[in-house]
């Protein structure tokens, strides 16, 4: 894993105009065939809790999960670690709203679109749908975060709204809060109930 590590962190240095070598070295004598390009920390949460639920060593298979720190930065990662760089196979999770950006940077890579398995608005309500309003508020209760859900159901921009769409905002109001339940929410999934993007990218791998 801290080779793995060390690939990951060479990759965020090339794409912020550091050298290509240290990458590309790395990539050779660990054998990595496939990049994860995933948006941010919460997503990264989520594929690492199912792998762990699956068994699977992701670093030990070849597989390296790459943060881009956004959507707009998938054609500078897709260029640099597919086919017009490292060569690897590209795959991950894209939010619907954000579909653009992919399609237009993997098309400039020559990497095939149909790699990337595309979220209804974001992981988060994939997730949100797959346990149920009630199963995520059980989760809040056990993180000792249903008094502050409560108290946020309160606010006036609240009324009104759907339930799913509460909890949705709710994970997105403390910093840190949504790569926590990133985790959380994937934990308790029973067979057959992960969100088809996220099986779908895992089985992929």
């Amino acid at each position: 894993m801290a080779d793995m590590r060390a690939f990951q962190d060479a990759v965020t240095s090339w794409a912020t105009g550091g050298p290509e070598g240290p990458a590309r070295d790395l990539a050779e004598s660990l054998e990595v065939r496939t990049a994860v390009l995933l948006e941010g920390l919460s997503d990264l949460a989520a594929v690492e809790a199912l792998a762990a639920r699956r068994g699977r060593d992701l670093a030990a298979e070849g597989v390296c999960v790459v943060l881009m720190g956004g959507a707009m930065s998938v054609g500078r990662y897709a260029g640099l670690l597919g086919p017009p760089g490292l060569g690897l196979r590209l795959t991950g999770l894209c939010d619907e709203g954000e579909l653009g950006f992919y399609e237009r940077g993997l098309t400039r890579a020559q990497a095939p679109l149909q790699d990337i398995y595309v979220c209804t608005a974001d992981l988060e309500d994939e997730l949100i749908r797959a346990l149920g309003t009630a199963g995520v508020e059980e989760i809040l209760r056990a993180e000792g975060d249903f008094r502050a859900w409560q108290t946020f159901q309160r606010q006036p921009a609240q009324h009104g709204r759907p339930r799913h769409q509460q909890v949705r905002r709710f994970l997105g109001t403390k910093k840190g809060r949504k790569i926590r339940y990133g985790r959380l929410l994937v934990e308790p999934l029973a067979p057959g109930r992960t969100p088809p993007p996220l099986d779908g990218l895992l089985a992929s791998l």
